[in-house]
Protein backbone atom coordinates (compact mmCIF):
# COMPACT_ATOMS: atom_id res chain seq x y z
CA UNK A 1 0.00 0.00 0.00
CA UNK A 2 1.14 3.56 -0.67
CA UNK A 3 1.74 5.95 2.26
CA UNK A 4 -1.44 7.82 1.36
CA UNK A 5 -3.48 4.61 1.37
CA UNK A 6 -1.93 3.69 4.71
CA UNK A 7 -3.03 7.06 6.15
CA UNK A 8 -6.56 6.41 4.91
CA UNK A 9 -6.62 3.02 6.64
CA UNK A 10 -5.31 4.50 9.89
CA UNK A 11 -7.89 7.28 9.77
CA UNK A 12 -10.74 4.85 9.16
CA UNK A 13 -9.61 2.54 11.96
CA UNK A 14 -9.25 5.45 14.37
CA UNK A 15 -12.82 6.58 13.65
CA UNK A 16 -14.13 3.15 14.57
CA UNK A 17 -11.97 2.95 17.69
CA UNK A 18 -12.84 6.50 18.84
CA UNK A 19 -16.31 5.45 19.98
CA UNK A 20 -14.73 3.09 22.52
CA UNK A 21 -12.19 5.53 23.96
CA UNK A 22 -12.57 7.43 27.24
CA UNK A 23 -14.61 10.61 26.93
CA UNK A 24 -11.58 12.93 27.16
CA UNK A 25 -9.74 11.14 24.31
CA UNK A 26 -12.66 10.89 21.90
CA UNK A 27 -12.76 14.49 20.56
CA UNK A 28 -9.08 14.86 19.49
CA UNK A 29 -8.93 11.33 18.06
CA UNK A 30 -12.17 11.80 16.12
CA UNK A 31 -11.15 15.17 14.68
CA UNK A 32 -7.66 13.98 13.68
CA UNK A 33 -8.96 10.72 12.21
CA UNK A 34 -11.77 12.41 10.30
CA UNK A 35 -9.39 14.98 8.85
CA UNK A 36 -6.88 12.30 7.84
CA UNK A 37 -9.57 10.19 6.18
CA UNK A 38 -11.16 13.13 4.35
CA UNK A 39 -7.85 14.51 3.12
CA UNK A 40 -6.49 11.16 1.96
CA UNK A 41 -9.81 10.32 0.25
CA UNK A 42 -9.75 13.65 -1.59
CA UNK A 43 -6.17 13.16 -2.80
CA UNK A 44 -6.78 9.54 -3.76
CA UNK A 45 -9.83 10.67 -5.70
CA UNK A 46 -7.63 13.05 -7.64
CA UNK A 47 -4.86 10.58 -8.48
CA UNK A 48 -7.11 7.55 -8.90
CA UNK A 49 -8.49 5.27 -6.20
CA UNK A 50 -7.58 1.60 -6.36
CA UNK A 51 -10.54 -0.70 -5.85
CA UNK A 52 -8.89 -2.15 -2.76
CA UNK A 53 -9.42 1.18 -0.99
CA UNK A 54 -13.17 1.33 -1.60
CA UNK A 55 -14.14 -0.83 1.40
CA UNK A 56 -11.75 1.20 3.58
CA UNK A 57 -13.40 4.47 2.54
CA UNK A 58 -16.86 2.91 2.92
CA UNK A 59 -16.12 1.64 6.44
CA UNK A 60 -14.63 4.96 7.47
CA UNK A 61 -17.49 6.85 5.87
CA UNK A 62 -20.09 4.86 7.80
CA UNK A 63 -18.20 5.29 11.07
CA UNK A 64 -17.64 9.04 10.63
CA UNK A 65 -21.14 10.38 11.41
CA UNK A 66 -21.46 8.15 14.48
CA UNK A 67 -18.07 9.35 15.73
CA UNK A 68 -18.87 13.03 15.05
CA UNK A 69 -22.43 13.06 16.37
CA UNK A 70 -21.55 13.24 20.10
CA UNK A 71 -19.07 16.04 19.42
CA UNK A 72 -21.58 18.07 17.46
CA UNK A 73 -24.24 17.62 20.12
CA UNK A 74 -21.83 18.77 22.82
CA UNK A 75 -20.82 21.80 20.76
CA UNK A 76 -24.49 22.71 20.34
CA UNK A 77 -24.95 22.59 24.11
CA UNK A 78 -26.93 19.41 24.07
CA UNK A 79 -25.92 16.39 26.15
CA UNK A 80 -23.76 13.90 24.27
CA UNK A 81 -25.42 10.52 24.08
CA UNK A 82 -23.79 7.25 23.20
CA UNK A 83 -25.57 4.08 22.23
CA UNK A 84 -25.19 1.26 24.67
CA UNK A 85 -22.15 -0.88 23.90
CA UNK A 86 -24.15 -3.91 22.85
CA UNK A 87 -26.01 -1.81 20.27
CA UNK A 88 -22.83 -0.14 18.96
CA UNK A 89 -20.74 -3.31 18.78
CA UNK A 90 -22.29 -4.86 15.61
CA UNK A 91 -21.84 -1.61 13.68
CA UNK A 92 -18.25 -1.22 14.84
CA UNK A 93 -17.46 -4.81 13.90
CA UNK A 94 -19.05 -4.35 10.46
CA UNK A 95 -17.06 -1.17 9.80
CA UNK A 96 -13.86 -2.81 11.03
CA UNK A 97 -14.50 -5.75 8.71
CA UNK A 98 -14.95 -3.44 5.74
CA UNK A 99 -11.79 -1.55 6.57
CA UNK A 100 -9.77 -4.75 7.05
CA UNK A 101 -10.90 -6.00 3.65
CA UNK A 102 -8.91 -3.20 2.01
CA UNK A 103 -5.41 -4.17 3.22
CA UNK A 104 -6.20 -7.85 2.64
CA UNK A 105 -7.21 -7.13 -0.96
CA UNK A 106 -4.15 -4.90 -1.43
CA UNK A 107 -1.96 -7.74 -0.15
CA UNK A 108 -3.62 -10.19 -2.55
CA UNK A 109 -3.47 -7.86 -5.56
CA UNK A 110 -0.63 -5.40 -4.85
CA UNK A 111 1.17 -2.87 -6.96
CA UNK A 112 4.19 -5.05 -7.79
CA UNK A 113 7.52 -4.07 -6.27
CA UNK A 114 10.38 -5.26 -8.43
CA UNK A 115 13.46 -6.71 -6.75
CA UNK A 116 16.64 -4.68 -6.84
CA UNK A 117 18.99 -6.28 -9.39
CA UNK A 118 22.03 -7.82 -7.74
CA UNK A 119 24.60 -7.23 -10.49
CA UNK A 120 27.15 -4.43 -10.75
CA UNK A 121 25.45 -2.66 -13.66
CA UNK A 122 22.50 -0.30 -13.62
CA UNK A 123 19.83 -1.28 -16.14
CA UNK A 124 18.51 0.61 -19.14
CA UNK A 125 15.65 -0.35 -21.42
CA UNK A 126 14.29 0.69 -24.80
CA UNK A 127 11.60 -0.54 -27.20
CA UNK A 128 12.07 -1.06 -30.93
CA UNK A 129 9.75 -2.20 -33.71
CA UNK A 130 11.05 -4.17 -36.66
CA UNK A 131 9.33 -5.45 -39.81
CA UNK A 132 10.48 -8.51 -41.73
CA UNK A 133 10.08 -7.45 -45.35
CA UNK A 134 10.60 -11.04 -46.53
CA UNK A 135 7.83 -12.61 -44.46
CA UNK A 136 4.09 -12.12 -45.06
CA UNK A 137 1.86 -11.69 -42.01
CA UNK A 138 0.10 -15.05 -41.75
CA UNK A 139 -2.60 -13.74 -39.38
CA UNK A 140 -4.11 -11.29 -41.89
CA UNK A 141 -5.53 -11.64 -45.38
CA UNK A 142 -3.66 -8.60 -46.76
CA UNK A 143 -1.02 -9.94 -49.20
CA UNK A 144 1.09 -6.80 -48.68
CA UNK A 145 1.11 -7.08 -44.89
CA UNK A 146 4.52 -8.05 -43.51
CA UNK A 147 5.37 -9.58 -40.16
CA UNK A 148 6.14 -6.93 -37.54
CA UNK A 149 7.43 -7.56 -34.04
CA UNK A 150 7.93 -5.27 -31.06
CA UNK A 151 11.06 -5.93 -29.01
CA UNK A 152 12.06 -4.59 -25.60
CA UNK A 153 15.76 -4.50 -24.77
CA UNK A 154 17.20 -4.48 -21.26
CA UNK A 155 20.92 -3.73 -21.17
CA UNK A 156 23.79 -2.80 -18.83
CA UNK A 157 23.63 0.96 -18.37
CA UNK A 158 25.42 3.83 -16.73
CA UNK A 159 24.07 4.77 -13.35
CA UNK A 160 21.29 7.34 -13.72
CA UNK A 161 21.05 10.51 -11.72
CA UNK A 162 19.31 10.31 -8.37
CA UNK A 163 15.57 10.66 -8.82
CA UNK A 164 15.57 9.50 -12.46
CA UNK A 165 12.16 8.21 -13.47
CA UNK A 166 12.11 4.44 -13.59
CA UNK A 167 10.48 2.67 -16.51
CA UNK A 168 6.78 1.95 -16.56
CA UNK A 169 5.87 -1.72 -16.25
CA UNK A 170 3.97 -3.34 -19.16
CA UNK A 171 4.40 -0.42 -21.53
CA UNK A 172 6.14 2.77 -22.57
CA UNK A 173 3.33 4.83 -21.09
CA UNK A 174 0.72 4.26 -18.42
CA UNK A 175 -1.96 4.17 -21.11
CA UNK A 176 -0.12 1.39 -22.94
CA UNK A 177 0.36 -0.42 -19.63
CA UNK A 178 -3.38 -0.24 -18.91
CA UNK A 179 -4.19 -1.54 -22.39
CA UNK A 180 -1.86 -4.50 -21.95
CA UNK A 181 -2.95 -5.17 -18.36
CA UNK A 182 -6.61 -5.22 -19.36
CA UNK A 183 -5.91 -7.58 -22.24
CA UNK A 184 -3.93 -9.93 -20.00
CA UNK A 185 -6.76 -9.99 -17.45
CA UNK A 186 -9.38 -10.71 -20.12
CA UNK A 187 -7.19 -13.47 -21.51
CA UNK A 188 -7.43 -15.41 -18.25
CA UNK A 189 -11.05 -14.49 -17.55
CA UNK A 190 -10.40 -11.93 -14.80
CA UNK A 191 -12.08 -8.52 -14.51
CA UNK A 192 -9.47 -5.91 -15.33
CA UNK A 193 -10.03 -3.93 -12.13
CA UNK A 194 -8.59 -6.78 -10.03
CA UNK A 195 -5.09 -6.05 -11.31
CA UNK A 196 -5.42 -2.28 -11.57
CA UNK A 197 -2.28 -1.91 -9.47
CA UNK A 198 -0.09 -3.53 -12.12
CA UNK A 199 -0.09 -0.59 -14.60
CA UNK A 200 0.93 1.70 -11.73
CA UNK A 201 4.16 -0.21 -11.14
CA UNK A 202 7.63 1.09 -11.90
CA UNK A 203 10.48 -1.28 -12.66
CA UNK A 204 14.18 -1.00 -11.76
CA UNK A 205 15.33 0.12 -15.22
CA UNK A 206 15.40 3.54 -16.89
CA UNK A 207 14.17 4.13 -20.42
CA UNK A 208 16.94 5.01 -22.89
CA UNK A 209 19.61 5.22 -20.20
CA UNK A 210 23.16 5.52 -21.65
CA UNK A 211 24.85 2.17 -22.23
CA UNK A 212 27.45 1.18 -19.65
CA UNK A 213 30.94 2.43 -20.44
CA UNK A 214 34.06 0.39 -20.97
CA UNK A 215 33.52 -0.60 -24.57
CA UNK A 216 32.95 -4.28 -23.80
CA UNK A 217 30.46 -6.39 -25.71
CA UNK A 218 27.59 -8.13 -23.97
CA UNK A 219 26.21 -11.64 -24.60
CA UNK A 220 22.62 -11.62 -25.87
CA UNK A 221 19.57 -13.46 -24.54
CA UNK A 222 16.37 -13.57 -26.62
CA UNK A 223 13.04 -14.25 -24.90
CA UNK A 224 9.63 -15.38 -26.15
CA UNK A 225 6.66 -15.13 -23.73
CA UNK A 226 3.96 -17.71 -23.14
CA UNK A 227 0.78 -18.04 -25.17
CA UNK A 228 -1.10 -14.78 -24.76
CA UNK A 229 1.89 -13.41 -22.84
CA UNK A 230 3.72 -10.18 -23.50
CA UNK A 231 7.32 -9.03 -23.82
CA UNK A 232 7.35 -7.55 -20.32
CA UNK A 233 6.05 -10.62 -18.48
CA UNK A 234 9.59 -11.51 -17.25
CA UNK A 235 10.84 -8.01 -16.47
CA UNK A 236 12.32 -8.90 -13.05
CA UNK A 237 14.32 -11.69 -14.67
CA UNK A 238 15.44 -9.52 -17.59
CA UNK A 239 16.60 -6.73 -15.28
CA UNK A 240 18.58 -9.18 -13.16
CA UNK A 241 20.35 -10.59 -16.22
CA UNK A 242 21.09 -7.11 -17.58
CA UNK A 243 22.61 -6.09 -14.26
CA UNK A 244 25.07 -8.98 -14.70
CA UNK A 245 26.18 -7.87 -18.15
CA UNK A 246 23.69 -9.47 -20.55
CA UNK A 247 21.46 -7.81 -23.12
CA UNK A 248 17.95 -9.29 -23.01
CA UNK A 249 15.68 -8.90 -26.05
CA UNK A 250 12.07 -9.89 -25.30
CA UNK A 251 9.50 -10.14 -28.07
CA UNK A 252 5.85 -9.30 -28.46
CA UNK A 253 4.33 -11.67 -31.03
CA UNK A 254 1.42 -9.74 -32.67
CA UNK A 255 -1.88 -11.66 -32.89
CA UNK A 256 -0.54 -14.07 -30.23
CA UNK A 257 0.53 -11.74 -27.42
CA UNK A 258 -2.46 -10.43 -25.45
CA UNK A 259 -2.06 -6.88 -26.79
CA UNK A 260 0.71 -5.24 -28.81
CA UNK A 261 0.75 -1.46 -29.13
CA UNK A 262 2.52 -0.49 -32.36
CA UNK A 263 4.47 2.69 -33.06
CA UNK A 264 1.57 4.16 -35.03
CA UNK A 265 -0.76 3.78 -32.04
CA UNK A 266 -2.67 0.75 -33.28
CA UNK A 267 -3.27 -2.08 -30.82
CA UNK A 268 -3.12 -5.65 -32.11
CA UNK A 269 -5.01 -8.07 -29.90
CA UNK A 270 -4.51 -11.83 -29.63
CA UNK A 271 -6.33 -14.01 -32.13
CA UNK A 272 -4.94 -17.32 -30.92
CA UNK A 273 -6.86 -19.17 -28.25
CA UNK A 274 -6.69 -22.57 -26.61
CA UNK A 275 -9.78 -24.77 -26.53
CA UNK A 276 -8.56 -26.76 -23.52
CA UNK A 277 -8.56 -29.99 -25.54
CA UNK A 278 -4.93 -31.11 -25.89
CA UNK A 279 -5.49 -33.11 -29.07
CA UNK A 280 -7.41 -30.32 -30.74
CA UNK A 281 -4.95 -27.64 -29.61
CA UNK A 282 -1.78 -29.44 -30.69
CA UNK A 283 -1.98 -28.73 -34.43
CA UNK A 284 -2.54 -24.95 -34.15
CA UNK A 285 0.04 -24.79 -31.34
CA UNK A 286 2.64 -26.28 -33.67
CA UNK A 287 1.85 -23.57 -36.23
CA UNK A 288 1.97 -20.75 -33.65
CA UNK A 289 5.27 -22.10 -32.33
CA UNK A 290 6.72 -22.05 -35.83
CA UNK A 291 5.74 -18.38 -36.26
CA UNK A 292 7.36 -17.51 -32.94
CA UNK A 293 10.53 -19.40 -33.86
CA UNK A 294 10.73 -17.43 -37.11
CA UNK A 295 10.25 -14.21 -35.11
CA UNK A 296 13.17 -15.17 -32.86
CA UNK A 297 15.46 -15.90 -35.81
CA UNK A 298 14.50 -12.60 -37.46
CA UNK A 299 15.16 -10.61 -34.28
CA UNK A 300 18.59 -12.20 -33.93
CA UNK A 301 19.37 -11.06 -37.47
CA UNK A 302 18.26 -7.52 -36.65
CA UNK A 303 20.34 -7.52 -33.48
CA UNK A 304 23.33 -8.56 -35.56
CA UNK A 305 22.54 -5.68 -37.93
CA UNK A 306 22.28 -3.36 -34.93
CA UNK A 307 25.67 -4.42 -33.63
CA UNK A 308 27.27 -3.81 -37.04
CA UNK A 309 25.64 -0.39 -37.36
CA UNK A 310 23.25 -1.30 -40.17
CA UNK A 311 20.41 -0.47 -37.77
CA UNK A 312 20.91 2.69 -35.73
CA UNK A 313 20.92 2.49 -31.97
CA UNK A 314 23.03 3.06 -28.86
CA UNK A 315 23.97 -0.64 -28.66
CA UNK A 316 25.91 -0.59 -31.94
CA UNK A 317 29.22 -2.32 -31.39
CA UNK A 318 28.20 -3.54 -27.92
CA UNK A 319 26.27 -6.74 -28.75
CA UNK A 320 28.19 -10.00 -28.78
CA UNK A 321 26.04 -11.87 -31.27
CA UNK A 322 28.58 -14.66 -31.25
CA UNK A 323 27.31 -15.57 -27.76
CA UNK A 324 23.52 -15.87 -27.88
CA UNK A 325 20.95 -17.80 -25.85
CA UNK A 326 17.34 -18.27 -26.87
CA UNK A 327 14.79 -18.59 -24.08
CA UNK A 328 11.06 -18.67 -23.55
CA UNK A 329 8.24 -19.45 -21.16
CA UNK A 330 5.52 -22.01 -21.90
CA UNK A 331 4.85 -21.83 -25.65
CA UNK A 332 7.76 -19.43 -25.83
CA UNK A 333 9.94 -22.22 -24.46
CA UNK A 334 8.74 -24.48 -27.27
CA UNK A 335 9.57 -21.70 -29.74
CA UNK A 336 13.06 -21.36 -28.25
CA UNK A 337 13.69 -25.09 -28.76
CA UNK A 338 12.38 -24.87 -32.31
CA UNK A 339 14.46 -21.81 -33.16
CA UNK A 340 17.63 -23.43 -31.82
CA UNK A 341 17.07 -26.50 -34.01
CA UNK A 342 16.72 -24.32 -37.08
CA UNK A 343 19.45 -21.76 -36.40
CA UNK A 344 22.85 -22.67 -35.00
CA UNK A 345 23.61 -19.02 -34.24
CA UNK A 346 21.87 -19.76 -30.95
CA UNK A 347 24.50 -21.14 -28.59
CA UNK A 348 22.30 -22.15 -25.65
CA UNK A 349 18.61 -22.74 -24.90
CA UNK A 350 16.46 -22.16 -21.81
CA UNK A 351 12.92 -23.54 -21.67
CA UNK A 352 10.87 -22.19 -18.77
CA UNK A 353 8.15 -24.79 -18.21
CA UNK A 354 7.32 -25.11 -21.90
CA UNK A 355 5.90 -28.23 -23.55
CA UNK A 356 7.93 -28.95 -26.73
CA UNK A 357 5.39 -28.47 -29.51
CA UNK A 358 6.44 -29.45 -33.00
CA UNK A 359 8.94 -32.02 -34.26
CA UNK A 360 11.69 -33.42 -32.05
CA UNK A 361 14.08 -33.56 -34.98
CA UNK A 362 16.55 -32.49 -36.05
CA UNK A 363 18.31 -32.95 -32.74
CA UNK A 364 19.42 -29.99 -30.70
CA UNK A 365 23.14 -29.27 -30.67
CA UNK A 366 23.18 -26.59 -27.96
CA UNK A 367 23.40 -26.90 -24.17
CA UNK A 368 19.82 -26.72 -22.88
CA UNK A 369 18.25 -25.97 -19.52
CA UNK A 370 14.61 -26.86 -18.88
CA UNK A 371 13.11 -25.46 -15.68
CA UNK A 372 9.82 -27.07 -14.76
CA UNK A 373 7.30 -27.34 -12.00
CA UNK A 374 6.68 -30.81 -10.59
CA UNK A 375 4.97 -32.63 -13.46
CA UNK A 376 3.67 -36.16 -13.05
CA UNK A 377 1.91 -38.59 -15.41
CA UNK A 378 -1.22 -37.81 -13.41
CA UNK A 379 -1.09 -34.07 -14.11
CA UNK A 380 0.16 -34.34 -17.70
CA UNK A 381 0.97 -37.76 -19.17
CA UNK A 382 2.58 -36.29 -22.30
CA UNK A 383 4.84 -33.63 -20.87
CA UNK A 384 7.69 -35.62 -19.32
CA UNK A 385 8.08 -38.23 -22.09
CA UNK A 386 8.10 -35.52 -24.74
CA UNK A 387 10.53 -33.22 -22.91
CA UNK A 388 12.79 -36.15 -22.01
CA UNK A 389 12.88 -37.25 -25.65
CA UNK A 390 14.00 -33.79 -26.77
CA UNK A 391 16.68 -33.56 -24.09
CA UNK A 392 18.02 -37.07 -24.63
CA UNK A 393 18.42 -36.50 -28.38
CA UNK A 394 20.52 -33.40 -27.78
CA UNK A 395 24.15 -33.83 -28.87
CA UNK A 396 25.13 -31.34 -26.13
CA UNK A 397 24.48 -31.73 -22.42
CA UNK A 398 20.94 -30.87 -21.31
CA UNK A 399 19.60 -30.23 -17.83
CA UNK A 400 16.08 -30.55 -16.48
CA UNK A 401 15.59 -28.90 -13.10
CA UNK A 402 12.31 -29.55 -11.28
CA UNK A 403 11.83 -26.67 -8.84
CA UNK A 404 9.95 -27.73 -5.67
CA UNK A 405 7.02 -25.47 -4.87
CA UNK A 406 6.91 -24.02 -8.38
CA UNK A 407 3.80 -23.53 -10.50
CA UNK A 408 3.55 -22.49 -14.14
CA UNK A 409 3.48 -18.78 -13.25
CA UNK A 410 6.42 -19.06 -10.86
CA UNK A 411 8.64 -18.51 -13.91
CA UNK A 412 7.20 -15.08 -14.79
CA UNK A 413 6.50 -11.87 -12.85
CA UNK A 414 3.13 -13.21 -11.65
CA UNK A 415 4.19 -13.92 -8.04
CA UNK A 416 4.93 -10.20 -7.63
CA UNK A 417 1.32 -9.13 -8.14
CA UNK A 418 -1.03 -12.13 -8.05
CA UNK A 419 -2.54 -13.67 -4.89
CA UNK A 420 -0.06 -16.09 -3.28
CA UNK A 421 -2.17 -19.14 -4.09
CA UNK A 422 0.17 -22.15 -4.52
CA UNK A 423 -1.80 -23.63 -7.41
CA UNK A 424 -1.53 -20.30 -9.23
CA UNK A 425 1.97 -18.96 -8.56
CA UNK A 426 3.57 -21.68 -6.46
CA UNK A 427 4.64 -21.60 -2.84
CA UNK A 428 8.11 -20.04 -3.11
CA UNK A 429 6.87 -16.56 -2.26
CA UNK A 430 7.07 -13.15 -3.89
CA UNK A 431 10.76 -12.63 -3.19
CA UNK A 432 12.02 -16.19 -3.66
CA UNK A 433 10.30 -16.96 -6.98
CA UNK A 434 12.20 -14.41 -9.10
CA UNK A 435 15.41 -15.14 -7.19
CA UNK A 436 15.36 -18.86 -7.96
CA UNK A 437 14.56 -18.38 -11.66
CA UNK A 438 17.29 -15.74 -12.04
CA UNK A 439 19.93 -17.65 -10.06
CA UNK A 440 19.53 -20.90 -11.99
CA UNK A 441 19.40 -19.30 -15.43
CA UNK A 442 22.34 -17.00 -14.66
CA UNK A 443 24.44 -19.97 -13.58
CA UNK A 444 23.57 -21.74 -16.83
CA UNK A 445 24.28 -18.68 -19.01
CA UNK A 446 27.56 -17.91 -17.28
CA UNK A 447 28.66 -21.49 -17.87
CA UNK A 448 27.52 -21.86 -21.49
CA UNK A 449 28.03 -18.37 -22.92
CA UNK A 450 30.88 -17.08 -20.77
CA UNK A 451 32.47 -20.49 -20.15
CA UNK A 452 33.05 -19.72 -16.51
CA UNK A 453 34.53 -22.70 -14.68
CA UNK A 454 32.57 -24.45 -11.98
CA UNK A 455 30.24 -27.31 -11.24
CA UNK A 456 27.06 -26.25 -13.06
CA UNK A 457 25.22 -29.45 -12.14
CA UNK A 458 26.11 -28.91 -8.50
CA UNK A 459 24.85 -25.33 -8.55
CA UNK A 460 21.58 -26.27 -10.25
CA UNK A 461 20.91 -29.27 -8.01
CA UNK A 462 20.88 -26.96 -4.98
CA UNK A 463 17.57 -25.57 -6.29
CA UNK A 464 15.69 -28.78 -6.96
CA UNK A 465 15.69 -32.22 -8.54
CA UNK A 466 18.20 -32.24 -11.41
CA UNK A 467 18.34 -34.59 -14.37
CA UNK A 468 21.21 -34.49 -16.88
CA UNK A 469 20.63 -35.72 -20.43
CA UNK A 470 22.03 -35.76 -23.93
CA UNK A 471 24.17 -37.93 -26.14
CA UNK A 472 27.26 -36.06 -25.00
CA UNK A 473 26.78 -37.22 -21.40
CA UNK A 474 25.97 -40.85 -22.16
CA UNK A 475 27.73 -43.11 -19.69
CA UNK A 476 28.75 -40.28 -17.37
CA UNK A 477 27.65 -40.39 -13.69
CA UNK A 478 24.38 -38.57 -13.09
CA UNK A 479 23.34 -38.51 -16.74
CA UNK A 480 19.94 -39.71 -17.81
Amino acid sequence: MSPLEFVAVLGAVALVVARWLPAAARPPVTIAAGAALALSAAVLGGVGVRWQMLPVLAGGGVALPFALSPLLRRRAGRPARRARWWRALPGSVACAGLIAAGPVAAWGFPVPVFPEPSGRFAVGTRVVQWTDARRPESFTADPDDRRTVVVQLWYPAQKSAAGAQRAQYLGRTEQEARTVSGALARGVGLPGFLVDGVPRARTRSVFDAPVAGGGGRFPVVLFSPGSGGVRTQNTAWAEELASHGYVVAALDHPYDSAAVVLDDGRTVHAETASTGDRDEDEEPAVGWTAVRAADLRFVLTRLDDLDRGEVTGPLTGRLDTGRVAVTGHSMGGAAALQAARQDHRFDAVIDLDGYPHGPASPSLHQPTLALTQAVTPGTDPRYLPRLTEVLELNTATSYRLTVPGAAHLTFVDGPLYLPPVPSLVGSLGRAESPRVVAATTLAFLDSTLRHRPGDLAGVLSAYGDLGVYGRACAGRPGCG
